[in-house]
């Protein structure tokens, strides 16, 4: 069995009466419950930012890449527009 530790948290007063109902509705048996269960969600939630995190900072990283080695374009905008609106007449 896990180990257990007790701590004591404070929650503005709409938090605790969510979790107060979740427990009244049945949904959960205890206020520990619901505490836990929303700390589950809430590591898949970070980790799942933190896996956005690195694929961004690898995407930077290789567009900084491709600057320091010339592969770059001219930002032409009006392309850019008129490619999105032959998207958005004909998306595929």
């Amino acid at each position: 069995m896990a180990d257990i530790e007790r701590i004591t948290i404070t929650l503005p007063s709409d938090m605790a009466v969510i979790v107060k109902r979740a427990v009244e509705d049945g949904d959960y048996a205890s206020t520990s419950e619901v505490v836990q269960a929303a700390l589950r969600d809430w590591e898949i939630k970070r980790a799942l930012q933190l896996q956005e995190l690195a694929a961004l900072k690898s995407d930077i990283d290789e567009g900084l890449a491709d600057i320091a080695n010339g592969r770059v374009k001219d930002f032409d905008i009006e392309q850019i527009i008129e490619r999105g609106r032959k998207l958005l007449k004909n998306p595929s």
